[in-house]
């Protein structure tokens, strides 16, 4: 099989709004066509090219909700490698902000709903906008889920999820503990689910194995050379200088 060819993921202001400190981006994912199904999910290729465009409005504030960072588009982007995969899949984004994981999701096919902290308010109107600029309202629900706390709009997902995405949660220390155990919370309501993230390596004396043995949850690191490799993403362009990682947390088999 050949391999897959993509253009990397390009982002542009399309629209600069009424305060400087507002935006609108463009991000354009674009690869063949995929037409047969692996065991992965993912799709031998053909001819065709297939180009999927999200909007982003942002705001350039202290919030760090309100704008995009880079381990979204190179979450995106994977998901856009699977979305053969996605259609049909009930996903969930924690702490989503502007949602580019989440709304790609929606756009290939799946039932998605975007979440982020109760107590962030503001972050939730975030998603809502982006959720009516690419013209998902009524078609992409936005909840308050605040991490390490077991509410109504959290119990309300038990069995309702596939795939749970994260982008760059994993962003103190601090906030370890309340996101993993809301992970595997939904994890284990929800059998055969897993959580899809990206990180952006900040120290090296972080780590989350602790937390994540502590709540009986297991992590693959998937290589992002494999991505670059099989679709010719241009990688430096996406990656921007950070060390970002990519990771697939399921429960832990007993066996």
């Amino acid at each position: 099989m050949n391999a897959l060819t993509s253009d990397p993921v390009t982002h542009d202001n399309i629209q600069l709004q009424s305060s400087s400190s507002t935006c609108t981006k463009k991000f354009i994912f674009r690869s063949r066509k995929k037409d047969f199904p692996d065991k992965y999910g993912t799709d031998s290729d053909s001819e065709d090219t297939e180009t999927l465009e999200v909007i982003i409005p942002e705001r350039m504030e202290a919030s760090y909700g309100l704008y995009v960072w880079p381990c979204a588009p190179i979450l995106a982007w994977y998901l856009f490698e699977h979305r053969n995969f996605l259609r049909g899949k009930r996903v969930l984004e924690l702490g989503a902000g502007t949602a580019l994981p989440g709304i790609l999701c929606a756009l290939c096919g799946a039932d998605v709903t975007l979440s982020d902290s109760g107590k962030l308010p503001h972050c939730l109107e975030q998603s809502r906008k982006t959720v009516e600029a690419n013209g998902l309202k009524g078609k992409v629900k936005v909840v308050g889920i605040t991490w390490g706390l077991f509410l109504h709009d959290l119990i309300q997902l038990r069995n309702k999820v596939d795939v749970i995405l994260g982008s760059d949660c994993f962003f103190d220390p601090v906030v370890f503990e309340d996101l993993i155990s809301t992970i595997a919370y939904l994890l284990e309501s929800n059998p055969g689910a897993k959580f899809l993230g990206t990180y952006q390596e900040r120290s090296s004396d972080w780590s989350i194995e602790p937390v994540l043995k502590k709540w009986g949850l297991g992590c693959k690191h998937i290589p992002l050379n494999e991505l670059a490799n099989s679709c010719e993403v241009d990688l430096p362009q996406l990656l921007q200088d950070h060390t970002i990682h990519l990771i697939e947390i399921t429960v832990q088999s007993n066996a």
